[in-house]
């Protein structure tokens, strides 16, 4: 067979690739070209042998589960209709809970954060979680697709194989991608598509570099599919074609509609995720409600007490019904409705799925039911109710994803149906433009979005937001109990020349911490001798940094509070102290990731760490006597000793990075050590011209929690009359730190982290919790 040979010659060129992946001094093309294309061919064969393995495993669930109940009585079999999800949920849940929290959803947008944030990385248990998780889902009725699984496991295979080799982090990334074009294309047949939606969605960029490899993976991946599976395409319908010009109008047409359709269709699954996660109720139950809502929908819609519910699973044998123009007006519209709300309530609860196949789906529905009003009132002029079908799934998911190309090529594939390319073309490009129009974000980027990620087309995202506090911590650290007596504590910071310790119980918990100060203060106070820690030290109020949140929020609390070391708590719910974030630490994570990032010309974050101490704010207005206008803040070469935390433009105060270009009129707060001011003026002024700001001291750092009835519940931060010289550095949610932006909205039980002046704080805080 000719897996058999594809996989025999692998085994042949082992030794070949583990040469051409460590390195040929004589010719380095051997490594670049011979290794990549060795590395995308062995991703492809493990990601097609994981796309078949996964659709078998769905089809023998279904099988399983869903043969039993045919032959029961009615109110029996309605019965298990709406239980046998809720049993797959349940199931589910811990697995996911336990071992890979990045398997719920929809999986697309778990990839791309691996691509952009983590250098490609993906936990081997991830693939592995997604994988048994997802086809349970789909195997026992969940109204969710296979395209965001499938891509997810292709891409954790493509890590798994780059961090086993140790390859670099371009490597890694191409790697991923490769993954996520091999399931793609064995999953669907669609080799072509499965690349396209790699470079379009996955690293969201064409770009030549990655092209050869990602195709090499898609075609190794869909000839083992085709070996094991058959070449059958998945859906064989009429070949359509376009009956007269005058049905573009009709596809233009559709294509408005689509767009704004996939648009709600984006709005309400996070408007679910939001609706499930603030509900209080155990996390462990609450996908098994929104598999319960999904059985009810299913039951209510099927035709008879024997019928199948049309909802369930990916449900391709409906829209080949509505390919086929065999489904009336009424019936696509009740479909529409009910695939809607059962997708969103499955996918918004914390189920594992993907988006594509309730896309095709919706867009068949809703183009089916549009081709059926148009064949009534333009008989002469319109082929057939099945071909706006096919072109309303393609604008639909165009819509949803922001991927025409994707969208066209795996349809094309999917369909073997090229007669309708211009319709497909005109109807998906204009339903993008129209969604991007409405909604900047995709369904696959409103999850990074929210949660603070931005993702450009040319470069990576700001290094700020790539380090977690659990990397740069020390996980060995010195800490003193309560009961310590104080002269104790003394030789204790005589010996070490630290500045404080953490207090900790006997399990571990933090509890407080003692500085020199506070131990000063007590010698003040009266004698020492028969005092303990307890008697001196902060036990309110402390400040502390979580594992998983990025380290310029860490640094922002340190500076704002003039401390130079923060404990590191589990999690807002526990106080169980896991490491201690230095000052010195942070410097250090950022010279290691500057290293990593050399390329992309991270200078402005190799001199901003230095000495905090003795430091202040400078508020300073660009005006046309400045020298810096139209450079980059990368480009500017401030002291080592100062960091630009801010830039007002207008009415919006942003986060800079290295890449922020600075206009006229743009006010940047910068923190600085006071001995360098005028060194900052040399910076940004020229001799002579206007004189900036002496330092500002009173700033302030408050955490804000959004409590029930307060007025900012539900709003976006950008419509929020904040103060002008007060930022939100971050948002806590439910254990999930979210970098703010000004389409992020404030929700109950959010923590909002200000930064600011201290009589605006104060306003801040009026206004955030009234």
């Amino acid at each position: 067979m000719p897996v058999e040979i594809a996989i025999k010659s692998l085994t042949d060129q082992w030794k070949n690739l583990k040469k051409a992946l460590t390195g040929n001094k004589s010719n380095p093309a051997i490594t670049e070209s011979g290794g990549l294309i060795f590395t995308a061919l062995l991703v492809g064969v493990a990601s097609g042998f994981g796309a078949v393995a996964f659709k078998i495993a769905i089809e023998k669930i279904q099988e399983l589960v869903f043969n039993p109940i045919e032959k029961l009585p009615s109110y029996w079999y309605l019965f298990f209709l709406i239980l046998i999800p809720i049993i797959g949920s349940l199931i589910n849940t811990p697995m996911i809970l336990r071992y890979a929290r990045e398997a719920k959803g929809h999986g697309v947008p778990e990839v791309m954060e691996a691509v952009a944030v983590r250098g490609g990385r993906i936990k081997p248990q991830v693939g592995i979680v997604k994988t048994i998780t997802s086809a349970l889902c789909i195997g026992t009725g969940g109204s969710v697709g296979s395209e965001g699984p499938i891509a997810l496991i292709g891409a954790s295979i493509g890590s798994f194989i780059g961090q086993k080799l140790h390859l670099s982090e371009e490597r890694m990334k191409t790697l991923v991608a490769c993954g996520a074009a091999g399931g793609i294309a064995a999953i669907f047949n669609a080799p072509i598509g499965g690349a396209i939606f790699a470079l379009e969605i996955i690293l969201n960029r064409m770009n030549t570099l990655y092209f050869g490899a990602v195709v090499i993976s898609a075609v190794t991946a869909d000839a083992i599919a085709h070996a094991l599976l058959g070449n059958n395409h998945a859906f064989n319908i009429p070949q359509y074609f376009v009956k007269s010009p005058w049905e573009f109008i009709l596809y233009l047409l559709l294509a408005v509609i689509a767009a704004f359709a996939s648009v709600t269709f984006t709005k309400l699954l996070y408007w679910s995720e939001d609706f499930f996660r603030m509900l209080k109720m155990p996390e462990l139950l609450k996908p098994a409600l929104g598999s319960l809502l999904l059985g009810i929908i299913g039951v209510i819609t099927i035709k008879n007490a024997s019928g199948f519910p049309r909802i369930y699973g990916v449900g391709y044998e409906t829209i080949s019904l509505a390919l086929f123009g065999e489904l009336t007006i009424k019936v696509t519209l009740i479909l529409f409705a009910a695939k809607l709300f059962a997708t969103v309530f499955v996918l918004g609860s914390g189920n594992s799925g993907g988006i594509f196949a309730p896309s095709l789906y919706l867009g068949s529905m809703l183009g089916a039911g549009f081709g059926k009003i148009a064949t009534y009132a333009f008989p002469n002029i319109v082929v057939g109710s099945g071909a706006y079908a096919l072109v309303g799934m393609a604008a639909f998911y165009s819509g949803a994803t922001h991927a025409p190309m994707t969208a066209i090529l795996i349809l094309f594939e999917m369909t073997n149906n090229y007669q309708l390319i211009l319709p497909l073309m005109i109807s998906s490009v204009l339903s993008m433009i129209i969604s991007k129009m409405i909604s900047p974000d995709s369904i696959n980027t409103l999850k990074l979005t929210r949660k603070g990620i931005h993702l450009s087309e040319s470069e990576d995202i700001d290094i700020m937001q790539t380090i977690m506090v659990d990397e740069a911590m020390a996980q060995e650290f010195d800490v003193v109990p309560a009961d310590l007596p104080l002269p104790q504590l003394y030789e204790l910071f005589q010996q070490s020349h630290r500045n404080g310790f953490p207090i900790i119980d006997p399990k571990g918990n933090l509890i407080g911490v003692v500085t020199r100060k506070d131990l000063e203060k007590g010698k003040l106070e009266g004698d020492i001798i028969n005092k303990s820690v307890s008697d001196i030290a902060t036990t309110q109020g402390l400040l502390v940094a979580y594992p998983k949140e990025p380290i310029w929020k860490a640094l922002y609390k340190m500076s704002s509070h003039d401390i130079a070391q923060i404990p590191v708590v589990e999690s807002p719910e526990s106080r169980k102290m896991v490491g201690l974030l230095h000052r010195e630490d942070i410097i250090r994570a950022y010279d290691h990731a500057i290293a990593k990032k050399a390329g992309l010309q991270y200078s402005l974050e190799r001199v901003k760490l230095g000495k905090l101490d003795n430091a202040g704010f400078l508020t300073v207005n660009l005006t046309s006597e400045s020298k810096v206008i139209g450079k980059k803040v990368s480009e500017i070469k401030l002291p080592q000793q100062c960091n630009i935390v801010s830039l007002r433009r207008g009415r919006r105060l942003q986060i800079v990075n290295g890449q922020t270009v600075l206009r006229k009129g743009d006010q940047l707060t910068i923190f600085a050590d006071e001995e360098c001011v005028d060194e900052v003026q040399r910076s940004l002024f020229d001799p002579g011209s206007q004189k900036i700001e002496d330092l500002k001291a009173q700033m302030r750092y408050l955490e804000i929690l959004i409590p029930a009835g307060a007025e900012c519940n539900g709003r976006m931060i950008k419509d929020l009359k904040l103060p002008k010289d007060v930022i939100i550095v971050s948002i806590l949610r439910n254990r999930e730190n979210i970098i703010p932006h000004g389409n992020a909205l404030i929700l109950l039980d959010d923590v909002l982290e200000v930064y600011g002046p201290e009589d605006q704080i104060n306003a801040t805080e009026v206004l955030l919790t009234q």
